[in-house]
C-alpha cells in the first residue's frame, strides 16, 4: 500500500496522508457502488486496501454526517456525490480527485486489465465523470 500511496501522491501531487485517506474513501466507495466482483478483484490485488477501506469507514463520523446533509448527500452510503464530498472534506479540489482517479484507475489496468477496470467504471453510477 505504501508504494501505491507514493505513487498516487506524486502523481496528483497530494501530501501522502491525504492519498492514504483518499484510496480508502474510494476504495469503499467502488465496493458500495461498483460491480461486486471487479471491484473485489481490484482489492485483493492491493496490499492494505481492506485496512484503508476500514479507517475510511470509522472516520465518517459527526462532521461528516454534516457535511453530507448540507451536500445533499448521505456519506454513510451516499453515492458519488458523498465521495466527493468525503474528498472535498480532506481539502481536495475536483481536479486533484480527478487526478487521483485517474492515476488509481491507471494503476487498476495494471493490476487486473482494462476489462476488469472497465466494468467497474461501467457498472458503478457517477464513476465516468472522474476516468
Amino acid at each position: 500500500m505504501d508504494e501505491l500511496i507514493e505513487r498516487l501522491a506524486e502523481k496528483a501531487g497530494l501530501e501522502k496522508a491525504v492519498a492514504g485517506k483518499s484510496v480508502g474513501i474510494i476504495l469503499g466507495f467502488l465496493r458500495n457502488e461498483g460491480p461486486q466482483e471487479p471491484v473485489q478483484a481490484l482489492i485483493d490485488t492491493i496490499p492494505g486496501a481492506e485496512d484503508a477501506i476500514a479507517s475510511a469507514d470509522s472516520a465518517r463520523g459527526g462532521l461528516g454526517r454534516l457535511v453530507g446533509g448540507v451536500m445533499g448527500a448521505s456519506l454513510n452510503g451516499g453515492g458519488v456525490m458523498a465521495m466527493g464530498a468525503r474528498l472535498m472534506g480532506l481539502g481536495l479540489s475536483v481536479a486533484d480527485i480527478q487526478k487521483l482517479a485517474r492515476e488509481l484507475f491507471h494503476i487498476g489496468r495494471e493490476k487486473i486489465g482494462a476489462d476488469q477496470m472497465a466494468a467497474i467504471v461501467a457498472g458503478t453510477p457517477g464513476l465516468r465523470q472522474f476516468t
